[in-house]
């Protein structure tokens, strides 16, 4: 997750929005046009659309192995999100390199991040394997923590205590990007062939309730997803910033 900030604290303690930042977005409303937001796009703004499309494509090349049982689909579903990552590396790079982040940019930097490291790798989740009702509240659950971490970044990161440089000291709860962890692991197992229609996920699963194969079924590798939602909305958690 870059550092795209356009607010920081005043001496009160208060929040005021970076005057240079809100010059910025200032140019989006004032240029007339069909095509104006387009036209006013940074080069950050465009990297930070590249990671929505890796998320984008993973999303599409997971649903194309649902329909065409093809494996090249599902390993290029399991590698965009990583190239995701290096873009969202760079944006916030680009964006201090040419002192030219904005408040749209911020926001598209989370939207971004949502699809590459939310939606796609719990979709991958369950092209794996993890398919049963039970998987599916949890990658959702999965899917709004995320949601509600990037929203709790925007809101607080000018709250974050800052070095001299003016960057973040730590993260608060898990990054979202940190998801990639998980897909790490769900590419292994689809090189080991542990996946559904193969050897099937490790672990097994428990039956919580009815007859095995209905609702009731849970993965157990479900439970590490549901820690991990957690982690990311955790309060108390901090992570160091590298």
């Amino acid at each position: 997750m870059s550092q795209r900030k356009p607010t920081k604290p005043n001496g009160n303690g208060q929040t005021v929005i970076d005057q240079s930042k809100l010059h910025a977005l200032q140019q989006y409303q004032d240029t007339e046009g069909h095509f104006s937001l387009v036209r006013n796009f940074r080069l950050a703004d465009l990297v930070t659309i590249a990671n929505g499309i890796c998320g984008s494509l993973s999303i599409f090349m997971s649903a194309k192995y649902l329909v065409t049982h093809d494996e090249d689909y599902l390993w290029s579903a399991l590698v965009l999100p990583i190239g995701g990552l290096m873009f969202d590396f760079m944006d916030g790079k680009i964006a201090r390199w040419r002192n030219e982040s904005s408040m749209l940019g911020q926001e598209l930097d989370s939207l971004a991040d949502l699809i590459s490291f939310g939606v796609a790798p719990a979709l991958l989740a369950f092209v794996v394997g993890l398919r049963t009702y039970l998987d599916t509240v949890i990658l959702t659950g999965f899917i709004c923590c995320g949601l509600a971490r990037l929203a709790r970044f925007n809101a607080t990161v000018a709250l974050v205590p800052k070095d001299v440089k003016g960057k973040a000291k730590y993260f608060e709860g898990l990054p979202i990007p940190s998801s990639l962890g998980l897909v790490s692991v769900l590419f292994y197992w689809t090189q080991k062939g542990w996946i559904e229609g193969k050897a099937g996920i490790p672990w097994g699963k428990v039956t919580l309730w009815g007859k095995s194969g209905g609702d009731g079924d849970l993965h157990y590798v479900s439970i590490v997803f549901g820690l991990w939602a957690a982690a990311m909305v955790s309060k108390t958690l901090r992570i160091p910033k590298i």
